[in-house]
């Protein structure tokens, strides 16, 4: 098997312009499948906006970008379409004015009784399972959007502004079912924050941005151990 063959994305040459402003300016990055990796970036180094285009949520300006050897597909009108085996938890692409409860009826009406129960059965959480999102804190968005980023269960999981809005209790709990889906489903992990202090704990390769650029690539933890399920399509 080639080296490229390896990889979940490629990325070349890759650019993003708002009218005259460039935001995103990426030579060369690759990705490779089963890995955890950290993009860390102050506000403004381009974090969302690549974690956008590697989902499909918006088209790069110009470059390459390939998503297990190929391009995003475009409907009639030239709108990209969303790949299945993506999942990118972003609080603002939820629909506002539904409720948790609302949103896991819809995306996963198999699974509503068991997230209800799992994280809304007590204390001032179960409140929370038919407030509509716009009248939430950010810090109880934030927590709904790492909720339905580990239900998804999808092949590639993009979480932006990873842990920011989370208590130390709270993120502990979701970096530990993050790791479990990486170990037993090999799920491929990308979380974006502005500091490294959480991702370094637990991410295998951290990607440095600046001002739209990548600055440094850096070895994180190693994998101390053997997947025993691996059960999903690599």
């Amino acid at each position: 098997m080639s080296p490229r063959s390896k990889l979940i994305y490629n990325i070349e040459n890759l650019k993003k312009s708002y009218g005259d402003r460039t935001v995103l300016q990426v030579g060369r990055l690759q990705f490779h499948p089963g890995t955890v990796y950290g993009l860390i970036g102050p506000v403004g180094s381009g974090k969302t906006t690549l974690l956008k285009i590697m989902s499909a949520v918006e088209k790069p300006t110009s470059g390459l970008i390939e998503y297990d050897s190929e391009n995003f597909q475009t409907n009639w009108f030239g709108k990209l379409k969303k790949h299945s085996d993506i999942y990118f938890a972003n609080s603002d692409l939820l629909q506002q004015n539904l409720s948790i409860s609302q949103i896991a009826r819809k995306n996963y009406p198999r699974k509503i009784d068991n997230i209800k129960s799992k994280y809304f059965a007590k204390g001032n959480k179960e409140k929370l399972w038919t407030i509509p999102l716009n009248s939430l804190s950010p810090g109880e968005k934030s927590w709904i959007n790492c909720i339905l980023a580990v239900e998804c269960d999808p092949r590639v999981l993009l979480i932006d502004d990873y842990g920011t809005l989370l208590d130390y209790e709270m993120e502990f709990e979701f970096r530990k079912q993050i790791q479990k889906m990486n170990r037993d489903l090999g799920t491929t992990i990308i979380l974006a924050s502005p500091t490294d202090q959480i991702i370094k704990k637990f991410a295998s390769v951290i990607i440095y941005m600046d001002n739209g650029h990548i600055s440094k690539i850096r070895s994180g933890v190693s994998k101390s151990f053997k997947r025993t399920r691996p059960n999903r399509k690599q």
